[in-house]
C-alpha cells in the first residue's frame, strides 16, 4: 500500500509538473499570440504606411513626369516660335537685300537721270520760249473766255426779254380770245332777239318790227366788224408770238455754243496752268521775258520731247528708304524676341536637366536602399536563399523594375515563376524593405 501511495504521489507530482508545463506552454503561446498580433498590427500599419509612401512617391514621380512633359511641350512651342522667328528674320534679310538692290538701282537711275537733267538744262532757254508761248496762248484763252462770258450774258438778257414779250403776247391772246367769246355770245343773243323780233312782227305790226330788226341788224353788223377786228388782232398776236419763238431758238443755240466754248477755254487754261506749275516756272518772270508769239508746231514738238524725256525717267520708288528703315526696325524687334526666346529655352533646358538629375539621384538612392533591405529580409523569411531588384532599362527614369527571387533549393527566377505562398512572402519582404526607408514612429 505504501508503494502504491508513493506511486500515486509520484503520478500526481508528474501530473502537476505536466500541468505547470502546459500552463507555461499556454502562457508562452499566449505571449507568442500577442506578439504575433502585435507584429501583424505593426506589419499592417507598416504596409499601409508603405503603400501611402509608395503612392506619394508615385504621385511625386507622376508630378515630375507631368512637369517634364509640360516643360517639353513649352520647349517645343518655344522651338517652333524660334524657328518661325528665324524664318521671319530670313525673309526680312531677303527683303533688306532686295531693298538695297532697289536702292542701288534707284541711285544708278538717279545718277543717269541727273545727267539727263543736266543735258535738259542746256535747252532751258528754248523751254522758256515754249512756256512764254504757252503763257501768251493762255492769256488769249482768258480774253476769249471773258468775251464768251459777256456774249453769254447778253444772250441771256435777250432771252429773258423775249420770254417776257412772249408771256405778254400770250396774255393778249388770252384776252382777245375771251373778248371774242363774249362777242360771239352777244351775236348769239342778237340772233335770238332777232328771231324774237320776227315773232313779234307777226303780232305787233310790220313797221315796228322792221325798225327793231334794222336796229338789231346794225348792232349785229357792228358786232361782226368788232369780231373780225379782234380775230385779225389775234392772228397778228399769234404771228408775233411765233416770230419771237423762232428768234429765241438761235439765241439759245448761241448760248449753248458760248457755254461749250467757255468750258473748252477753262480746260485749256487749267492745262496750261498745270503745265506751268509742273515746270516750276515763275509766271511773273515769264511775263517780263515775253517778247512775241511762237509757232504752235514748234511748241507742240517741244512739249512732246519734254514728255518723252520725263517718261524715259521711269518710276522711282521714293518710299524705298522708309520701307528699308521699317524693315530694319522689324528685324531689331525680332532679334530681341529671338534672344528672349533663346534665353527662355536655355533656362527651361537647365531646369529640365536639374530636375532630371535630382530625380535620377533620388530614384537611384531609393532603389539601392530598397534593394539592400530586400536582400536582407528575404533570407530571414525563407530561411535562406536570395533576392534582388533589377532595372530593365539603361535610363533610370524610363526603366522598369523586375523582382528576381531564389528561395532555398530553387533556381534563381522571376517572381512570376514562384508559387502563391512564395510570392506572398516575397511581397512581404519587399514591403518591409520599402518600409525600412522611413519606419513609422511606434
Amino acid at each position: 500500500e505504501q508503494a502504491g501511495m508513493l506511486a500515486r504521489e509520484q503520478e500526481i507530482e508528474n501530473l502537476q509538473k505536466q500541468a505547470r508545463a502546459q500552463m507555461l506552454l499556454s502562457d508562452e503561446a499566449r505571449t507568442q499570440s500577442v506578439r504575433a498580433e502585435s507584429a501583424y498590427t505593426h506589419a499592417s500599419a507598416v504596409l499601409i504606411d508603405t503603400r501611402s509612401r509608395a503612392e506619394q512617391a508615385t504621385r511625386r514621380v507622376h508630378t515630375l513626369q507631368m512637369d517634364v512633359l509640360k516643360l517639353s511641350q513649352a520647349m517645343e512651342r518655344f522651338s517652333a516660335r524660334s524657328n518661325q522667328i528665324r524664318e521671319e528674320l530670313a525673309e526680312i534679310d531677303a527683303q533688306i537685300d532686295e531693298q538695297r538692290a532697289i536702292r542701288a538701282e534707284s541711285e544708278a537711275s538717279f545718277e543717269q537721270h541727273d545727267a539727263q537733267l543736266a543735258d535738259m538744262q542746256a535747252s532751258h532757254e528754248d523751254q522758256q520760249m515754249a512756256f512764254e508761248g504757252m503763257d501768251a496762248k493762255l492769256s488769249g484763252a482768258r480774253q476769249q473766255l471773258r468775251d464768251l462770258e459777256r456774249a453769254a450774258q447778253e444772250a441771256l438778257f435777250a432771252e429773258r426779254n423775249l420770254a417776257g414779250r412772249i408771256d405778254e403776247l400770250r396774255r393778249n391772246i388770252q384776252m382777245a380770245g375771251d373778248q371774242s367769246e363774249r362777242i360771239a355770245e352777244s351775236l348769239e343773243n342778237a340772233r335770238a332777239e332777232l328771231e324774237t323780233i320776227n315773232e313779234q312782227t307777226a303780232n305787233t305790226g310790220l313797221q315796228e318790227a322792221l325798225e327793231v330788226r334794222a336796229e338789231k341788224e346794225q348792232k349785229l353788223s357792228a358786232a361782226r366788224i368788232e369780231l373780225d377786228a379782234l380775230s385779225a388782232q389775234l392772228r397778228q398776236f399769234d404771228e408775233q408770238r411765233l416770230a419771237a419763238e423762232r428768234s429765241l431758238q438761235p439765241l439759245r443755240d448761241r448760248i449753248t455754243e458760248c457755254q461749250l466754248k467757255e468750258q473748252a477755254a477753262r480746260l485749256n487754261q487749267d492745262q496750261f496752268t498745270e503745265q506751268l506749275a509742273t515746270a516750276e516756272v515763275d509766271e511773273a518772270a515769264l511775263a517780263e521775258k515775253l517778247t512775241g508769239d511762237l509757232k504752235p508746231s514748234y511748241l507742240q514738238g517741244e512739249v512732246t520731247r519734254l514728255n518723252n524725256a520725263i517718261n524715259a525717267l521711269g518710276p522711282v520708288n521714293m518710299a524705298a528708304l522708309d520701307e528699308l528703315t521699317a524693315a530694319r526696325e522689324r528685324k531689331t524687334f525680332l532679334d530681341a524676341q529671338t534672344a528672349d526666346l533663346t534665353d527662355a529655352i536655355n533656362t527651361l533646358e537647365d531646369a529640365i536637366a536639374k530636375i532630371d538629375q535630382e530625380t535620377r539621384a533620388l530614384l537611384q538612392g531609393t532603389f539601392d536602399q530598397v534593394n539592400h533591405h530586400f536582400g536582407e529580409l528575404f533570407p530571414s523569411l525563407f530561411g535562406g536563399g536570395q533576392a534582388r531588384l533589377i532595372m530593365t532599362g539603361e535610363e533610370i527614369l524610363d526603366a522598369g523594375v523586375q523582382v528576381m527571387a531564389q528561395p532555398p533549393g530553387k533556381k534563381n527566377s522571376t517572381i512570376h515563376l514562384l508559387s502563391g505562398g512564395e510570392k506572398a512572402l516575397t511581397a512581404i519582404a519587399l514591403v518591409f524593405a520599402m518600409f525600412q526607408l522611413n519606419p513609422a514612429p511606434f
